[in-house]
């Protein structure tokens, strides 16, 4: 399928790894020119290098802390006006209620909540002057279905979620969507961190703890960042251009709701 975004501009956050990447390779397939983003200035300029040789198309990389007002404003500089913006960030630690202090809750809101948020304010109005645009957030599944030991991430994420419930009706009038993509468990540095959570409190190894919680998912695997990113794409292309202020779950049929 034509996805029909050929030369658009995308900026892409967390772009070096995981589901970021996924993304951002995804939209250089379908010949968006990407400007990445993300912390570790080897890493990533060596993605973007790869990315850029493999599909043809521009790729900037930026390497900054994007949740910080100075990492912040060195990536839109540097990306000016684009079409598409994909916000992406790593989650916060996982824990008990008794863990996180005022400071814990304050530093996930502003990765995961309060980034995405300036990110949008700094680049919807352009897309609304162009009369078209696409936002793609990168959430959890924890917003539909709260994970008991993610109470940082929980908080943090449906925070934005509510955000964009209300934004997103009223930038949709001007030719721009903005959605959110919530991933179950997929194969990123992520999902090694929480297995490891779970062997250490369950006294059993990483891959144990892999088996047993791919047993919890329905096709019997973790997603991969491919197929995660060829939905973002999608989400960002001409085709959805009625898809308004959704939720999407990715989770291969984990998380058992009827609306």
């Amino acid at each position: 399928m034509d996805l029909g975004i050929a030369g658009k501009r995308a900026l892409v956050t967390g772009a070096s790894k995981g589901l970021g990447r996924g993304c951002a390779e995804a939209l250089a397939a379908a010949g968006v020119d990407l400007v990445v983003n993300a912390r570790a200035a080897a890493t990533l300029d060596a993605v973007a290098s790869e990315i850029a040789a493999r599909y043809g198309v521009s790729v900037t990389a930026v390497a900054a802390d994007i949740t910080s007002g100075d990492g912040r404003d060195r990536v839109l500089d540097a990306a000016g006006q684009v079409d598409i913006l994909v916000t992406n960030a790593g989650g916060p630690p996982p824990g008990m209620w008794t863990d996180w202090d005022r400071e814990d809750f304050i530093a996930a809101l502003d990765a995961n909540m309060l980034t995405p948020i300036a990110l949008m304010k700094a680049l919807l109005p352009g897309m609304i002057d162009a009369g078209w645009g696409r936002v793609v957030n990168i959430t959890s599944v924890s917003v539909r279905a709260p994970v008991a030991v993610l109470g940082l991430s929980n908080s943090a994420r449906a925070g934005l979620t509510g955000y964009v419930a209300g934004t997103s009706r009223q930038v949709a009038p001007y030719g721009v969507t903005i959605n959110n993509m919530l991933p179950g468990i997929h194969a990123t540095d992520r999902a090694i961190s929480l297995d490891a959570g779970v062997a250490r409190a369950e006294g059993i190894t990483p891959g144990e703890a892999k088996l047993q919680r791919e047993a919890a998912i329905p096709v019997r695997r973790y997603g991969t960042p491919a197929e995660f990113g060829a939905m973002c794409a999608f989400l960002c292309s001409q085709h959805a251009g009625f898809i308004v202020g959704q939720n999407i779950l990715l989770d291969g049929g984990a998380t058992n709701l009827t609306i």
